[in-house]
């Protein structure tokens, strides 16, 4: 019989109670088989650190694999203000916590360590769901003095990652939305988004809807290792052909570049996403926050070991030298050469496909307020 251990590491002192092999902190290939990071160190707010060890009874491939748990969560209000200069919006909703495509690089990782949980692999598999949001948004828009802007769904986690087959809590947003013809602008990495084109469709017919595909890269085998559970690159692709033909605006986010990895990848899949009929283009350079520039570091040295030191490096010169910069207006974009140049490529390609000669903007003047339970209805 195996028998399972932990060793626990004092942040304050740096002392492990089993010995060094503990400080690791890397899951066994085996128990984290389709998952996007390698290890699952306890968050930052944390006093102990606690790490699975082989203690020579079994191997440390006894221990349990990660599956995904749910846990439904009763929040008193479901839209998040913003006031961030480099946002194109200043409220958003988010129907999960944690995300199950486990994009390495995603820079909503450290949001977990709020719960108590890991920003490595309990934010994918940890999941929390918003059950009520429906009911919570209705409640929101018919508060009286409600001004109406767009609604960004998605900016933390993905609001169509697997969980949403099962939960629907996304669909049952977008109704509480149409039916107060409310604008709203989604940004996914899941071809899932196109089974609400229903929808969809009718909010696009009012000037009420934009989608946005984030496409991190054409190489299927790149993107399975980097973002191991989102849709594959050409279901995107697919996804905002769909879109764009029945009639909704698309977007293309080149999200996020990194220097020496997908970089060279920037004009054809602009060109790939044009094809398909997006109007509008972004990128976002990649950002390490936190817990994420060593999750990020062990995923180079496992993936790309040889190409490892170089994107580091290039990271670094778009940083001023940092792993991260965390100060508006570069944060996106980076500073230096490298990130001169990667945003000259990208303004020169989207030209050249004719991406962003205009701005879809969604339309306010047709909201229309939820109507209170017991309240007065409307005559017209």
């Amino acid at each position: 019989m195996a028998i399972l251990s932990d060793a626990t590491r004092d942040r304050r002192t740096g002392r492990t109670s089993q010995g060094p092999a503990a400080t690791k902190g890397l899951v066994a290939p085996g128990r984290r088989r389709g998952r996007g990071v390698k290890s699952n160190r306890s968050g930052r707010y944390e006093r102990l650190e606690r790490v699975d060890i082989d203690d020579g009874w079994g191997g440390i491939d006894a221990l349990h694999r990660f599956v995904s748990q749910v846990t439904d969560e009763a929040p008193k209000t479901i839209i998040t203000k913003n006031t961030s200069p480099d946002l194109a919006f200043d409220r958003s909703i988010n129907p999960y916590r944690g995300c199950e495509h486990g994009c390495v690089y995603c820079y909503a990782r450290p949001t977990h360590a709020y719960l108590g949980h890991s920003p490595g692999l309990d934010f994918e598999t940890r999941l929390c769901a918003k059950p009520d949001a429906a009911a919570l948004l209705e409640n929101e828009l018919g508060a009286d003095g409600y001004v109406p802007r767009a609604i960004a769904l998605g900016t933390n986690t993905d609001p169509y990652q697997p969980l949403e087959r099962e939960r629907g809590i996304t669909r049952s947003i977008l109704k509480v939305l149409a039916r107060a013809r409310h604008p709203v602008g989604i940004v996914t990495k899941s071809g899932l988004v196109t089974r609400d084109l229903d929808i969809l469709s009718d909010m696009a017919a009012d000037g009420l809807v934009k989608v946005a595909l984030s496409v991190t890269t054409l190489d299927p085998k790149l993107s399975r290792a980097m973002e191991p559970r989102a849709s594959a690159p050409w279901l995107r692709l697919q996804a905002l052909k769909t879109l764009s033909d029945a009639g909704v605006p698309t977007v293309v986010m080149t999200a996020p570049v990194v220097p020496g990895l997908n970089d060279e990848e920037i004009e054809p899949i602009l060109a790939r996403a044009a094809a398909a009929g997006a109007r509008e283009a972004g990128y976002i350079l990649l950002r390490l926050p936190l817990e994420v520039r060593e999750l990020f570091r062990e995923w180079l040295h496992e993936h790309v070991p040889d190409r490892a030191a170089k994107v580091l490096k290039l990271i670094r010169a778009t940083r001023d030298g940092k792993d991260n910069e965390a100060r508006f207006g570069r944060r996106m974009r980076g500073t230096g050469p490298v990130a001169w140049t990667i945003g000259r490529r990208f303004e020169l390609a989207a030209r050249r496909e004719g991406l962003n000669t205009e701005t879809i903007r969604l339309r306010t003047d047709l909201f229309m307020p939820p109507v209170k339970k017991g309240g007065q209805l409307r005559l017209l």
